[in-house]
């Protein structure tokens, strides 16, 4: 069992025991070659596979890569080129079959899950999260309520105040003003996780049912969503993460099952979503851009996300070093399960930017 002391780069959530056997600017890249993907069935363990040698890469390289990851704490690592498996690599008692937390990751999964909602006309992103949570959801004034949407709890900036006791907290008395909607940046986790009760009035099922019936089981993911606290979170085995990857990689279609219809929304969810943090899409992390904001902190730094990382690189990045990353212009997915890298209060900042040091090495 892991125990997760959430202090990394991309969230602060304080768990434990979260691993388990069971439970702007465009974001420009080459265009993918959608004929060239390989998507494993959905009913099977079945995954073509490369080699590093077919692909050119280096070798020699490849060991070298698994110290490092094995070094940094890490229980499973997927590299897929082009939808095949590359690199898959267990670590310690941690093996194929195993459960792993994504943590924030995960907002990805939610993510998708508005925008497949929006598209079958369930609900806008320019709906008030008053005419889905009801008036009193929070301690706000009701016009306050009425001027924070959908699209403001995607992108962060609801104007919450985010210094509450618990930033996680959905209770009411954790939701106070602090700025007018649209206008901060803040990494507020109570007002991401009331997304999950805006997708079950504007469905009229629970998120969990709708995600599982209009994503899950239709890519061939094993994962379950867990309540931790004030938190859902999400668990899955890696390959699980890899085929949420892959169907990224080309923009919501999984082989030729349209997932998500709606390109614009795909293309706001990964890019740049409000000029606040240009390295945050709709709850997607975006690397390339020329400045960011860290999860509680309000400072805005300069330079790339993960300057070692390829710029159309985006996806999802969670506590304990979770990482998901899609890189389109290389038609790759990685996967990393883990604990954290190291005791940094930012630790993902450095590791992160190791990592791809390492990977590059391979790949280039």
């Amino acid at each position: 069992m892991h125990r997760f002391l959430i202090f990394t780069f991309f969230t602060f959530l304080i768990l434990g025991g979260c691993s388990t056997d069971q439970l702007d600017d465009s974001n420009t890249s080459e265009e993918i070659n959608n004929s060239s993907l390989y998507f494993p069935p959905i009913d099977s363990d079945t995954w073509e596979t490369s080699t590093i040698e077919e692909l050119g890469w280096s070798k020699e390289s490849e060991q070298l890569l698994y110290d490092f990851l094995e070094e940094n704490n890490t229980d499973a690592f997927i590299l897929l080129k082009d939808g095949k498996i590359v690199m898959e690599k267990y670590f310690g008692a941690f093996d194929a079959s195993k459960s792993h937390s994504w943590n924030s990751a995960a907002k990805t999964l939610t993510s998708m899950t508005v925008g497949v909602a929006q598209n079958e006309g369930l609900l806008s992103l320019d709906d008030s999260s008053a005419l889905y949570l009801g008036n009193g959801w929070s301690s706000m004034t009701p016009e306050q309520e009425n001027n924070i949407t959908i699209r403001h709890h995607l992108t962060m900036t609801t104007g919450m105040d985010y210094n509450v006791d618990n930033n996680f907290c959905t209770d009411k008395d954790c939701f106070l003003y602090k700025n007018e909607p649209g206008t901060y940046w803040y990494y507020h986790q109570g007002a991401y996780t009331m997304l999950d009760d805006i997708i079950t009035a504007a469905v009229g099922e629970s998120y969990i049912d709708y995600f599982k019936d209009r994503i899950g089981n239709k890519i061939g993911m094993a994962g379950i969503w867990t309540k931790v606290g004030y938190n859902n979170l999400y668990f899955s085995n890696a390959r699980s993460m890899a085929r949420f990857g892959l169907l990224n990689l080309n923009e919501g279609v999984w082989d030729n099952t349209v997932i998500i219809e709606d390109k614009d929304y795909f293309n706001e969810a990964t890019n740049t979503s409000q000029d606040l943090n240009k390295s945050y899409g709709y709850l997607y992390w975006l690397n390339g851009k020329d400045s960011y904001k860290l999860p509680s902190t309000e400072e805005q730094f300069q330079g790339k996300l993960i300057p070692n990382a390829p710029d159309d690189l985006y996806g999802g990045l969670g506590a304990f070093d979770q990482k998901l990353y899609i890189v389109p212009s290389k038609n790759l997915v990685i996967v990393r399960f883990g604990d954290a890298a190291d005791t940094s209060s930012l630790a993902s900042s450095s590791f992160d930017n190791e990592l791809w040091e390492a990977i590059n090495k391979v790949i280039d």
